[in-house]
């Protein structure tokens, strides 16, 4: 009795540093995956994001953490390499089945830490114009200007060209204009550019532009640029009111905006053919 007790002393006297390691493993770990999941639950919140998002991807981190640090200690006791593989190819069978859902998972993990987006901007994403409602997850979803719903698969938001509307401090306004033929291009253009300097949201840089570009069917057609301050107005506004204080100041300056017109030739045998303008 008295081997046996000696043998079991020494056994633990020789596992005494293993298994020390391994507790001071196993808290560390914990203390690691409580202090990052705090930390990530912060910078989620900074950043907007859903409180149920961000408490499930702070647990995960967490869990996580401790998971690689228990299996790091039980490795100091015996082999867990066959463990890990048979993980490993669980893991990979699941992640497969659910491909299409762990890439939409990711996906929303990686919007809600670059943060191309928040929840209440305007954007453009896959052709929609909207705000921003909700990023969770799986999906992003979003009101578009119209008024609809759409849910769109984080995968997908991720994959295409994202505009965001908000972020732009200054957006350029484009308006297409026709005069009529008898206009002077001098007069036109300076009546241009002292209407849209009227503006609300106006910006002196960069500065504005008139170009003409077209001999028209019954006008000639021009394109005027300029910026406005999206703090102070939105682009349509600005476009609207751009474009009524131009016609007004046509109309008193006499300057026609034509209708299209189209030339009609009536031939009657044995008569001398007629012409018709309409519009």
């Amino acid at each position: 009795m008295q081997e046996y007790f000696s043998t079991l002393a020494e056994n633990f006297a020789n596992s005494a540093p293993n298994i020390l390691t391994a507790i001071l493993i196993v808290v560390v770990s914990a203390y690691a995956g409580i202090g990052l999941s705090r930390f990530l639950k912060r910078v989620l919140k900074k950043q907007d994001a859903e409180p149920g998002v961000s408490h499930l991807l702070s647990q995960i981190l967490k869990w996580t953490i401790i998971s690689l640090g228990v299996i790091a200690a039980l490795q100091r006791f015996f082999d867990v390499t066959a463990f890990l593989t048979g993980l490993g190819i669980l893991g990979f069978t699941v992640g497969f089945a659910l491909q299409n859902i762990m890439q939409n998972f990711v996906s929303g993990v990686i919007l809600l830490v670059q943060q191309p987006f928040k929840v209440g901007q305007v954007v453009n994403i896959a052709g929609f114009d909207g705000t921003v409602l909700k990023i969770g997850l799986r999906t992003t979803e979003m009101k578009t200007l119209d008024g609809r719903i759409v849910f769109l698969p984080n995968g997908d938001v991720l994959a295409q060209p994202i505009i965001n509307y908000t972020r732009a401090d200054m957006r350029r306004i484009e308006l297409s204009i026709g005069v009529a033929y008898d206009s002077d291009s001098d007069v036109v253009r300076t009546i241009i550019l002292d209407e849209i300097k009227q503006v609300k949201g106006y910006l002196e840089t960069p500065e504005p532009l008139v170009f003409f570009h077209t001999f028209g069917a019954s006008s000639m057609d021009l394109t005027v640029f300029f910026w406005a301050d999206t703090a102070l107005v939105s682009p349509l506004v600005a476009k609207d009111e751009a474009l009524t204080r131009i016609r007004q100041a046509f109309a008193q300056a006499h300057i026609e905006i034509p209708y299209p017109v189209q030339v009609q030739y009536y031939r009657t045998p044995g008569k001398k053919t007629t012409k018709r303008k309409t519009k």
